[in-house]
């Protein structure tokens, strides 16, 4: 794993936290923007980057963009002292699939990046107690593509509605759904659009399927 911070002292004790704890084997570190980026470059066999979001050399959230452009299948996992629902929402909808205050357990910590490397996202409960319900604040999570995704699923649309709806083959749309009950910590797609509604997102009109009146028995 990348760890990316301009504190010399957080970086050594997040390397001996993950290595003691078995989450990683390697740890490399990285001071600033520039010095991880040069690092994700030589080794693009990383498994996480945990970076921090104030940088001596990008602004703020600009790094999130850097990372994710560079590799985008790298996970990114923000490690911040922000605790602002604003920051963590952004960060989320930049691409970074977890959000771990520093003010968190270790405990916590390495919770958030197994979650996140068994292919799940990562919302921290400061988006609960900001006022945020729960579905709203998983939901927040999601792409915007997969947003459009699970409004077509709580309007009732197969796969194969959804494909024709965003142009898309049904093996990309099952791919989306599957990451989307992941995000939601969901098993079926009714429990999906149960989410959608608690969440309050409007489901869009779902083009009438080649074989009206069929049912789907897709699981996902």
């Amino acid at each position: 794993m990348l760890v990316v911070d301009d504190h010399a002292v957080l970086r050594q004790g997040l390397a001996a936290l993950l290595i003691d704890s078995g989450a990683a084997r390697e740890v490399l570190h990285a001071a600033d923007q520039a010095q991880g980026l040069a690092l994700l470059a030589a080794h693009p066999d990383l498994d996480a980057v945990l970076l921090d979001l104030k940088l001596p050399d990008s602004e703020g959230l600009g790094a999130i963009t850097a990372f994710g452009q560079q590799s985008p299948s790298v996970p990114i996992i923000i490690v911040s002292a922000s605790e602002e629902p604003g920051d963590v929402r952004r960060a989320l909808e930049l691409g970074a699939l977890g959000y771990v205050p520093k003010s968190a357990s270790p405990d916590t910590l390495l919770s958030a990046i197994r979650l996140v490397l068994s292919g799940a996202i990562y919302v921290p409960p400061l988006m609960l107690e900001a006022g945020e319900d729960h579905a709203s604040a998983k939901a927040s999570a999601l792409t915007p593509r997969q947003t459009e995704i699970l409004a077509a699923i709580a309007g009732g649309g197969s796969n194969r509605d959804i494909g024709q709806m965003f142009g898309l083959s049904e093996k990309t749309v099952k791919a989306h759904v599957s990451a989307i009950f992941r995000t939601l910590g969901v098993s079926s797609r009714t429990q999906a659009a149960a989410a959608a509604q608690e969440a309050r997102i409007t489901p869009r009109p779902v083009p009438a399927s080649p074989q009206a009146g069929g049912t789907d028995a897709e699981d996902w």
